[in-house]
């Protein structure tokens, strides 16, 4: 339900903006008319002020597209296209050499892709995903991915210009769309020029694009592995974990439950220095038995308020009053009796008590105590969560729920002053800039229509053949058979890609 609406609004909002746009257009063509009328013995200036707003600012707007398109960076183009000419030809040469590796890798990878399909192999070992909002992307994430898009397509586009700039190739412009919700960016390059050079010169162009993503990734993947050295002054790592989001409405949320800046180091006895050993402490207390905790007999007594006990249709003995909310139902064994016995018990002051599995761990000559264990279903845990600075956070639930109610970080803020989330957001910013800068690098070099490949595979072709098969029809034949499978595997696996999200 939450989709459809969704969906409802966001088709609602294009179709707005291009009323209005068109609304406003039309009343400015009869705002003209007649102030031309109105004025034709006078001859007093008019403007089109609309018109004239969209001309000057570059903007457009179209069916579930709006563009922005300006030449004001022309001049940067030429002065980093023209700085250092001979590196630049060596840097675009090296793209060149990616460009087509990677056409050929991902020819390979699309192809087996389409054959693992049809050998009936697990859809675990596709590569090929689409990321769809609100799908298979998290809505609190979107952010990260239309930055990412958005960045990866202006460097893309900002190498071919700097390509073309060095190869004399003259640049008409530069824009940024959005197409329904993604966005991407194109470059206008004069094509006379661009069709006179030689296919070497238009190879460093064609590749320049992808050779940039490939480019993004390395120092997303530099980034990443650096990232500890650069955070070493603002954070610490490895004594314990730190909570950058709490999920609205969780079991953890609200006053007395955990926030954002809580600094965890233990749960449930088990000792917490990094995000593996959550994961781990949160496994082993789904697959290990529940702990208890040494009481005296004395002091049990004293504070057992049970006024008997019944079963539950859970199958575990509930010996507290429903209206306890500090209480809860301990079982144990007393010495030289085999019969289970249940107190109602202090849950926050059992708790900070000795941990215990067997009634053996609790022997104390001196002072006779008993093991005491939360009288509990099968699923169900009472996992004491150690974080500095507050008390003890005492969780009754699904160990699972705790782990997805929180996203940590393992970089824990040195003062209070540093934010807690800036390690988190960058680690993020730079996996989805790794995943989706190369999936356009590997995906965009493929020969197909509307896709760089295009026209790499075209001027490779010419390189390499020219020599070899004089014949331009031949030459020509042999492009649009290649270019014709490459469009073929593309669409065979976006259709794989669409069955495998939404039937299988």
């Amino acid at each position: 339900m939450l989709q459809t609406t969704g969906v409802a609004l966001f088709i609602g909002l294009w179709a707005l903006l291009y009323l209005i746009d068109a609304f406003l257009k039309v009343i400015n063509g009869v705002f003209i008319y007649g102030v031309i009328t109105l004025l034709q013995q006078s001859h007093a200036p008019f403007d089109r002020i609309y018109l004239r707003f969209l001309t000057h600012t570059g903007l457009s707007v179209s069916i579930g597209q709006i563009r922005w398109y300006t030449s004001c960076f022309n001049r940067m183009f030429v002065r980093i296209g023209s700085w250092k000419p001979n590196y630049l030809k060596i840097w675009f040469t090296l793209g060149v050499c990616f460009g087509l590796v990677a056409m050929l890798l991902s020819v390979f990878l699309l192809s087996l892709l389409v054959l693992n399909t049809l050998g009936k192999k697990p859809v675990e070992q596709q590569v090929l995903t689409p990321v769809m909002p609100g799908v298979n992307l998290p809505m609190n994430q979107i952010c990260y991915y239309l930055m990412t898009l958005l960045i990866c397509g202006v460097l893309h586009e900002i190498g071919h210009a700097i390509a073309a700039v060095r190869e004399q190739v003259r640049v008409n412009g530069f824009g940024i769309f959005v197409l329904a919700l993604y966005p991407g960016a194109f470059v206008d390059l004069y094509t006379e020029h661009l069709q006179q050079i030689s296919p070497i010169r238009q190879l460093r162009i064609y590749c320049a694009g992808v050779w940039h993503n490939f480019v993004i990734v390395l120092m997303a993947l530099l980034i990443l592995v650096l990232l500890p050295w650069i955070m070493m002054p603002f954070y610490s790592l490895g004594n314990g974990v730190v909570i950058t989001s709490v999920m609205e409405n969780s079991a953890v949320s609200g006053p007395r439950g955990l926030s954002v800046g809580d600094h965890l180091t233990s749960v449930g006895g088990c000792q917490v220095k990094s995000m593996a050993e959550w994961a781990e402490c949160i496994r082993h207390s789904l697959q290990g038995t529940a702990s208890g905790y040494c009481l005296p007999l004395d002091l049990l007594h004293q504070q057992d308020i049970a006024l008997g006990s019944y079963p539950t249709p859970a199958g575990y003995v509930e010996c507290c009053s429903n209206t306890s909310n500090t209480h809860l139902c301990f079982y144990y064994h007393s010495k030289g009796t085999s019969d289970v016995q249940y107190a109602c018990l202090p849950a926050r002051t059992t708790t900070e008590r000795l941990s215990c599995k067997l009634p053996s761990d609790c022997y104390n000559p001196n002072t006779p105590a008993v093991c005491v264990m939360p009288s509990l279903d099968n699923t169900t845990r009472l996992l004491r969560v150690l974080h500095k600075g507050r008390p003890p956070l005492l969780f009754l639930g699904h160990p699972l729920d705790l782990h997805y109610s929180v996203v940590l970080s393992d970089y824990v803020p040195s003062t209070s002053l540093v934010p807690v989330n800036l390690p988190y957001v960058m680690e993020t910013f730079c996996k989805y800039l790794i995943s989706l800068s190369g999936a356009l690098a590997l995906l965009n070099v493929v020969p197909c229509y509307a896709l760089d490949g295009q026209w790499i595979l075209l001027a490779f072709i010419e390189l390499s053949l020219r020599s070899v098969i004089s014949d331009p029809e031949m030459r020509g034949l042999i492009y649009t058979v290649l270019l014709l499978f490459g469009t073929i595997l593309i669409g065979t696996n976006i259709i794989i890609a669409m069955f495998t999200l939404f039937v299988w």
